[in-house]
């Protein structure tokens, strides 16, 4: 993957709904973004029936915008069912099915990587105990870390807070299934919400830890509130300091994407908010055009 001089900052397209996509590109552009990071879920409640010529449309009305679609996130929420973790093999097979279609698609609309979230599909089950989940969980990643190689793409395992999922938690537990499954297609990543609620280190110290070494493959800003960055206390400076000496010796790709989930005073304000404050550290620190 080719590393961009300047820092690139996405916006998660949920935040712009009800929209539809050409209004978030058209919107986005406006704004000042750069890319839209995609919820498959928005483009159609069956994000398996997008065809390959919809989804290289996508990919086009973004870059007739002056954007590009820079990865895909919140994969499991359609269809319905879906889970790595369940005991029922048929239904965790039906999910890495999922998992596969949808790496094609990112690769189609010429995205970089994917998000795995999906609190709800990865919880531990009743019944079940955390290192049967486990397993099941690194069977499922593994088969998609090696489509998302093949695809030349980053499947990215996010930790999430403890008040969304019993199930990888922190960038230590996320790199420990990095690390089980030893693929060039399978990273991890760090969502600052998430991290600010559930770590102790902080996300500037998570950056130096994990970074270097190649296991974080995407950053996504928004604060521990659940609202954009600079919506509250944490301080992005020095994240986006640290992120951009990182990008310079290749470390770091160089895409952020803004992902608040409780949009004030709405998601157009919300986006607007983000991303002068962000374009703000980068100009005043002259790390950015």
């Amino acid at each position: 993957m080719e590393h961009a001089k300047h820092m690139r900052i996405a916006l998660c397209n949920e935040v712009l709904q009800p929209l539809d996509f050409p209004a978030q590109c058209r919107l986005a552009a406006q704004l000042g973004y750069d890319a839209l990071e995609v919820a498959p879920f928005t483009l159609n409640s069956d994000p398996l029936s997008i065809a390959d010529a919809q989804a290289r449309d996508y990919a086009r009305i973004a870059r007739d915008h002056g954007l590009f679609i820079s990865g895909l996130h919140w994969l499991l929420v359609a269809p319905a069912g879906l889970s790595i973790v369940s005991a029922d093999a048929a239904q965790r097979q039906r999910t890495v099915e999922v998992m596969m279609r949808l790496i094609e698609l990112c690769a189609l609309m010429d995205g970089r990587y994917l998000v795995h979230g999906s609190p709800k599909q990865r919880s531990v089950p009743p019944g079940s105990s955390r290192e049967q989940a486990w397993a099941r969980a690194r069977d499922c990643l593994r088969k998609a870390a090696e489509h998302a190689r093949a695809c030349e793409l980053h499947y990215c395992l996010e930790p999430l807070s403890t008040r969304e999922t019993d199930f990888v938690n922190t960038v230590g537990d996320a790199v420990r299934m990095v690390e089980e499954i030893d693929s060039p297609g399978f990273k991890t990543m760090i969502d600052c919400s998430a991290a600010g609620q559930t770590e102790r280190e902080s996300v500037t110290e998570l950056i130096d830890r994990w970074v270097p070494g190649g296991h974080i493959a995407h950053v996504q800003v928004n604060d521990p509130n659940r609202q954009g960055p600079g919506q509250g206390a944490m301080d992005f400076g020095p994240i986006l300091r640290r992120l951009r000496t990182l990008q310079r010796t290749g470390a770091y790709h160089g895409i952020i994407a803004v992902e608040p989930f409780d949009y004030v005073p709405d998601g157009p304000g919300c986006a607007a908010r983000a991303i002068g404050y962000l374009r703000g550290i980068l100009q005043e620190h002259g790390s950015d055009h």
